[in-house]
């Protein structure tokens, strides 16, 4: 069969075939780095990768167009949602206890001869950061207090709130780690390592922590036959050396022939 009219009408048009490469359909290979490459999975994307490897595809946040994290509802079916944003750590939240706005029920009040508040006992600091430490803190103040009151209130008990304080600074007084103590927080440590962190991280890391060898630069032969040159002419005047424009056509300074010199004379 002939060819058509419609065919033989495109061939001699002189607009050329429009043909468009889909590059993000391309194959990655990732070839940076030995332990990402072994880990890779090419029917995988970027991101869907290092999310998997417990990477970060980007420093900033994601400004959309990510997938759906899936997790797997109490039926077996995978179900879709998206990722929560974490929360800052440093976020005030006035909707904590003892915050600024936070409801205060019922506290311990301190009242003078007319029967006005002078301090609250036992109320919480404010606390708007959520410090773990701010209690802690609220309760060594407490102990301070009542330890005073009682040395205030018994004149015949001074002696007792005074050993008591002396016995409590005993057992609060920290010793050091004991053998045993550091042999399970080591094991602590790499429980955790193994069990919250891929291998990939561990790999990288160990990677990252081995030092650099630094190679030691060698001076080629026609540098050294430069140099020799420069010496025969000049002697030690490493000033003539740099203004001679025969010799040194690239305007090497005075200090730095200086230091090539003494680094060919200690070889």
């Amino acid at each position: 069969m002939g060819r058509s009219v419609r065919q033989k009408r495109k061939n001699r048009s002189s607009r050329a075939t429009v043909q468009t490469h889909n590059k993000s359909k391309k194959k990655l290979n990732p070839l940076g780095n030995d332990i990402i490459a072994r880990n890779w999975n090419k029917n995988e994307t970027l991101t869907q990768n290092y999310r998997r490897l417990g990477l970060a595809t980007r420093l900033q946040k994601v400004a959309g167009g990510s997938d759906p994290i899936l997790t797997r509802a109490p039926d077996g079916s995978a179900v879709a949602h998206a990722a929560r944003p974490k929360r800052d750590p440093l976020t005030i939240d006035p909707t904590t206890s003892g915050s600024v706005g936070g409801a205060v029920r019922e506290v311990r009040v301190e009242r003078d001869a007319r029967g006005r508040i002078v301090r609250v006992l036992d109320g919480r600091a404010p606390n708007p950061l959520a410090d773990p430490l701010n209690e802690l803190d609220s309760d060594s103040d407490s102990d301070s207090d009542s330890d005073s009151e009682m040395e205030e209130g018994g004149g015949g008990g001074g002696g007792g709130a005074a050993g008591r304080r002396q016995r409590r600074a005993e057992e609060h007084e920290w010793g050091g780690l004991s053998d045993r103590e550091e042999g399970e927080g080591e094991g602590e440590d790499e429980q955790e390592d193994e069990s919250g962190r891929p291998e990939v991280i561990r790999q990288l890391e160990k990677e990252a922590r081995r030092p650099v060898l630094r190679t030691p630069r060698h001076q080629s032969g026609r540098e050294v036959e430069w140099l020799q040159r420069l010496v025969d002419r000049h002697g030690d005047d490493v000033a003539a050396m740099a203004r001679d424009r025969r010799l040194n056509p690239m305007q090497q300074t005075a200090a730095d022939i200086a230091k090539r010199i003494k680094k060919w004379r200690k070889d």
